[in-house]
């Protein structure tokens, strides 16, 4: 098979190092077929890539560019915490010692970043060096820089001059103390007096977005090129951390989106729009009207999933012209009151009026995405979302339609961190599959056992470590990790206490140290909110 990178169209200059250029291997922990449809990983490798003072090679699961000899950083992309088993694979591969405290000034410094790490990276500190919190696009150059600056220095010298810089958080330079090798966090320090007590994650408020620097046909979405239209969400769905992680909401304006947009259709007729809520960009409907425009009738374009009650009969139509067939939208449930608890601003008539219009714009289906075992939820809530799509069946007779149903999983950062998945869950996902096949709706539910992984990953501290290294002996079903959690009893609490427990609002929580979005005091005052509906 012909190497993946021969095929690939690349929208910036590759830059040739300098002889003295930091050395640096970037990776993405799965095929590259999937690390290379990631418009975060893409970012970041262009960024390096185009620095003359760092020479770069990726690395995938499947295949890997020519890599720099000793490097002295290696780094991951990490958006998916399954993925970690791919990743300390990798290490081991390229020879590195999978613990950071394994390595010695022989080794590359180990960094990651992206969503999984921003979000809580305590089950994966011991096997990072260093870690990137938040935006990719403030980090970078202080990063690389203070590197080239210490990179004849001891590691422990490089790892205290990083510490410094904001947003970057060394794991090996906080000590966590618990009460008792099962107990609760008691508390979280910083081991020298010149580490600061909090580290907090860093925010591009620039006038540009992410778009994609390289497409390809190898790509899980073939040929498409991507751009960011908007970066996080107003609307703060209280289970949501795509939205409370990312805060604040940001929109690029057109007269930087529409060159950015027509830059990728030099090279491709696949565009697709990315963000958790694109139409509510201010200018979207002006953006859809220079996409109606005549040059523009053979792009395919695709949207990530919209806000339900902007979809619009002429957004449909659109959509459908340009080989859409289908629109997504995010609906949670079909109960108004569960709606309110969760922070949904969502009418049920908004829904159906959604549904008409697609239909109306000749779209052929319309997939939702919904959720059981949302706080406070009953079982006539959920029998609320069977009565929404018989209400939708007959609002639009022609449309197909999907329901993808995750169970909830709690997020740090959000309102709803401190409250445990519910087992009930399970249930009513059965529940959900029975009832909508008698109306003809395509049911989608992710695995409940996979949500439990999810909810323990997480929630989880530093002492999640071991087990994650254990699991990968076993596979990765639930049965892999409740056998190791069999094993290491005594060493760390028990599943329940990660995964199915509420915590009290005072528990000291594993990110306690790490300031990603709003304060604590105003998560809890969402929460009581939320609670005060119920």
């Amino acid at each position: 098979m012909n190497s993946p990178f021969t095929a690939e169209t690349l929208l910036f200059e590759r830059s040739r190092p300098r002889p003295e250029a930091l050395r640096v291997l970037y990776g993405f922990p799965n095929t590259y077929s999937v690390g290379i449809t990631s418009l975060g990983y893409q970012l970041v490798w262009a960024q390096l890539a185009s620095r003359p003072d760092v020479a770069v090679g990726r690395l995938f699961t499947d295949v890997q560019e020519s890599l720099p000899r000793d490097p002295e950083l290696v780094g991951f992309s990490f958006s998916w915490e399954l993925d970690y088993g791919n990743l300390l694979a990798l290490l081991e591969q390229l020879g590195i010692p999978i613990w950071q405290r394994d390595r010695d000034n022989c080794h590359p410094l180990v960094f990651g970043g992206g969503p999984v790490l921003t979000a809580n990276p305590e089950p994966f500190a011991d096997f990072f060096d260093v870690i990137l919190l938040g935006d990719a696009e403030p980090l970078l150059d202080p990063f690389l820089t203070t590197m080239a600056q210490v990179r004849s220095a001891p590691r422990s010298q490089q790892l205290d001059a990083l510490a410094q810089v904001p947003g970057i958080y060394i794991p090996s330079l906080y000590q966590v103390s618990y009460n008792g090798t099962s107990g609760r966090i008691e508390k979280i320090a910083p081991v020298k007096a010149n580490v600061p007590a909090t580290v907090t994650k860093q925010v591009h408020r620039g006038n540009t977005l992410a778009a994609s620097t390289v497409v390809t046909p190898r790509a899980a979405w073939e040929k498409i090129y991507m751009v960011e239209v908007v970066r996080s969400c107003p609307e703060l769905c209280r289970f949501c951390l795509a939205s409370y992680l990312t805060l604040p909401f940001r929109t690029p304006s057109l007269e930087t989106l529409i060159p950015a947009i027509e830059r990728g259709l030099a090279v491709t007729d696949r565009l697709g729009l990315l963000g958790a809520s694109i139409t509510q960009h201010p200018e979207f409907p002006a953006l859809m009207e220079h996409l109606r425009q005549p040059q523009f009738a053979h792009v395919r374009v695709s949207l990530a999933s919209v806000r339900t009650n902007t979809v619009t009969e002429s957004l449909a139509q659109l959509l459908s012209q340009r080989g859409s067939q289908s629109l997504t939208i995010a609906i949670e449930t079909g109960s108004a009151r569960l709606r309110q608890v969760i922070n949904k601003k969502l009418e049920t008539e908004e829904i159906l009026a959604a549904a008409s219009h697609a239909q109306a714009g000749g779209l052929k289906g319309l997939k939702f995405y919904g959720m059981v075992g949302l706080p406070t939820e009953t079982d006539a809530d959920v029998e609320a979302t069977v009565d929404l799509f018989r209400q939708l069946k007959k609002t639009a007779l022609r449309l197909r339609l999907t329901l993808g149903c995750s169970t909830f999983v709690p997020k740090a950062h959000t309102p709803f961190q401190w409250w445990g998945v519910q087992p009930v869950a399970e249930k009513r996902l059965k529940f959900l599959k029975k009832e909508l096949a008698k109306l003809g709706v395509e049911f989608r539910p992710e695995s409940y056992h996979d949500s439990l992984i999810q909810a323990l990953i997480s929630r989880g501290d530093r002492r999640l470590a071991p087990l994650l290294e254990q699991v990968r002996r076993y596979g990765t079903s639930l049965g892999s990790y409740r056998r190791a959690f069999k094993e290491l009893r005594g060493q760390l609490p028990d599943f329940e206490a990660y995964v199915t427990e509420h915590w009290p609002e005072d528990t000291i929580l594993p990110w306690q140290h790490l300031q990603s979005g709003l304060p604590t005091k105003t998560l809890q005052n969402h929460l009581q909110r939320a609670l005060a509906i119920a």
